[in-house]
C-alpha cells in the first residue's frame, strides 16, 4: 500500500492528504470510498477523477467502496456551486442511481476478494434517520463556526444557502462514520472541492469513535488554456451514450490540446511512466499523427463504452479525416457516422449504375441539382472518398453495409443509408 500516494503524485492526482495517512499505509491494506450523487442522469468525465483514485487504491491492494448518493442526492451538495441546486424527486434520483451504478461498475473489479470493490447506496442508511436523534448524535459535534469555515459553505454565504444544503456536510460526514462502523472504511477520496466534507467526516469519527480516519483529494483538473476540464463545444461530456455518443466521446480526447494530452494519459489511463514517455517521444517526432491522443481516446472510450464501440469510433475518426480508406471501414463504422452526420435513406431510383449527379443531388451536401453539377465539375465533390469530375459517371458500388458517403469540400458530408 505504501506506493499508493507515490502513484497518485506522479500522475498529478494528489492535491492533499491527511498527515498520518502515509504511515497508516505502511501497516497494510486500507478500505476507502468515494461518493457520487445521482443529481444527473449520467456521470460526466470529470467524475472519472475520483473513480481513478479508487481504481489506483484497488491496484495497490486496497478495497474500494463506491457510495451512490441516493440519500444525499435528495439534498444536493453545495460544493463548487454558486447557486442552489434544484431539488429532484425521489423517482428521478432512483432512476439516475440505477444508470450511474451501471457506469461505475465498468471501472473497478467487483470480485469476491479482500480487495474486491463494493457498491452501496447511502439511502439505505440515511433514509431511515430520525431528525432528533441525528441532531443529538451528529449535529452536536459540529459548531456553526466550524461549518462556516468550509469553502463549500463560505463561498455561498453572499448569495445565500438554504439550511437543506447547509446540512449536506453533516450527512456526508455521517456516511463516513457509517462506513467506518459497518465496513471498516478508514479513507475517503475525492476532488479538492470535497476536502471540507472529507475532513468533517474524519472529525466526526475522531469525536464519536475516538479513531483515526484519513482523506486524499485530487486537484480540480483544468486545461492548458485555464478552462474547466470536461467541456466540449457542445457542453458537458457525459459517460452515457444517449447524451454523448461514443464517437463524440472519442473525439473529445482526440481534440485535446497537445499541452494537455500527457497529463490526460497520466490521470485517465493506467499506462506506465515508460509507456507514456514513449508515446510522447513519438508525438515529438510526428505531432500530426496525434499518437498519444489516439492512445488515451481508445483507452478511455473502451472502458466507458466497450472495446467494440471504441474501435468503431477510432475507425470513424480516421475515415472522416482522410487517414483511412473508406472502402476498408466496417459497416458498424458507417452506422456510427450516419448517427453523427446528416443522413437519409438511399433513394430507390439510385443504384451503382446511376449517374453520380443523381446521388449527389439527392443529398443535403448541395443546394440543388444545378449546384451539384457545378460542384462536381469544379472537383469539389467526393463519393465514398473518391473525387468525381463527371456528372454522368456511374455511382459505383456502395461501401460496406450498403452505405454511400457524399462529401463537399472538407467539412460538408451526407451519408446515404441502405434501404431498410
Amino acid at each position: 500500500m505504501e506506493r499508493f500516494l507515490d502513484e497518485l503524485a506522479w500522475r498529478g492526482l494528489l492535491y492533499d492528504e491527511t498527515p498520518e495517512l502515509r504511515s497508516r499505509l505502511t501497516t497494510g491494506p486500507i478500505t476507502g470510498y468515494a461518493g457520487f450523487d445521482p443529481t444527473a442522469p449520467s456521470l460526466q468525465i470529470g467524475n472519472l477523477v475520483p473513480v481513478m483514485l479508487l481504481a489506483h487504491l484497488q491496484r495497490c491492494g486496497g478495497k474500494p467502496i463506491v457510495v451512490l448518493g441516493g440519500g444525499t442526492g435528495l439534498i444536493g451538495d453545495p460544493s463548487g456551486r454558486s447557486e442552489e441546486r434544484p431539488l429532484l424527486e425521489g423517482p428521478v434520483i432512483e432512476e439516475n442511481t440505477a444508470r450511474q451504478r451501471e457506469q461505475l461498475a465498468r471501472f473497478l473489479e467487483f470480485a469476491n476478494s479482500s480487495s474486491g470493490a463494493l457498491m452501496v447506496d447511502n439511502r439505505d442508511w440515511l433514509g431511515n434517520l430520525e431528525l432528533v436523534a441525528f441532531l443529538r448524535d451528529v449535529g452536536k459535534h459540529f459548531t456553526l463556526s466550524y461549518m462556516l469555515q468550509k469553502d463549500s459553505v463560505k463561498g455561498r454565504m453572499s448569495a445565500g444557502i438554504s439550511y437543506t444544503e447547509f446540512s449536506y456536510m453533516l450527512l456526508q460526514a455521517f456516511d463516513f462514520l457509517h462506513l467506518y462502523r459497518t465496513l471498516g472504511c478508514e479513507l475517503q477520496v475525492g476532488g479538492s472541492d470535497q476536502w471540507g466534507n472529507i475532513t468533517a467526516g474524519i472529525e466526526l469519527i475522531r469525536r464519536v469513535e475516538g479513531a483515526d480516519a484519513h482523506g486524499v483529494c485530487a486537484p480540480l483538473i483544468t486545461t492548458a488554456s485555464g478552462a474547466k476540464f470536461g467541456k466540449s463545444e457542445k457542453g458537458s461530456v457525459w459517460l452515457s451514450a444517449e447524451l454523448t455518443s461514443p464517437y463524440e466521446f472519442y473525439q473529445f480526447w482526440i481534440n485535446a490540446d497537445d499541452r494537455d494530452v500527457e497529463s490526460y494519459l497520466k490521470i485517465f489511463t493506467f499506462e506506465s511512466r515508460e509507456q507514456i514517455a514513449a508515446l510522447m517521444d513519438r508525438h515529438s517526432d510526428d505531432p500530426g499523427a496525434r499518437i498519444p491522443h489516439r492512445a488515451v481516446a481508445l483507452d478511455v472510450t473502451a472502458r466507458v463504452h466497450g472495446l467494440e464501440l471504441a474501435q468503431s469510433a477510432a475507425e470513424s475518426s480516421l475515415t472522416m479525416f482522410g487517414e483511412a480508406n473508406p472502402a476498408d471501414a466496417k459497416a458498424a463504422t458507417w452506422k456510427m457516422l450516419a448517427a453523427e452526420l446528416p443522413h437519409g435513406p438511399l433513394p430507390p431510383t439510385v443504384g451503382p449504375d446511376s449517374p453520380v449527379l443523381d446521388l449527389v443531388a439527392s443529398s443535403q451536401a448541395v443546394k440543388s441539382k444545378g449546384d451539384a453539377r457545378r460542384q462536381i465539375l469544379q472537383g469539389g465533390i467526393y463519393v465514398n472518398g473518391r473525387q468525381v469530375n463527371d456528372p454522368n459517371a456511374a455511382v459505383g458500388p456502395p461501401l460496406q453495409g450498403g452505405y454511400y458517403w457524399v462529401r463537399r469540400g472538407k467539412k460538408t458530408s451526407f451519408i446515404f443509408e441502405p434501404p431498410a
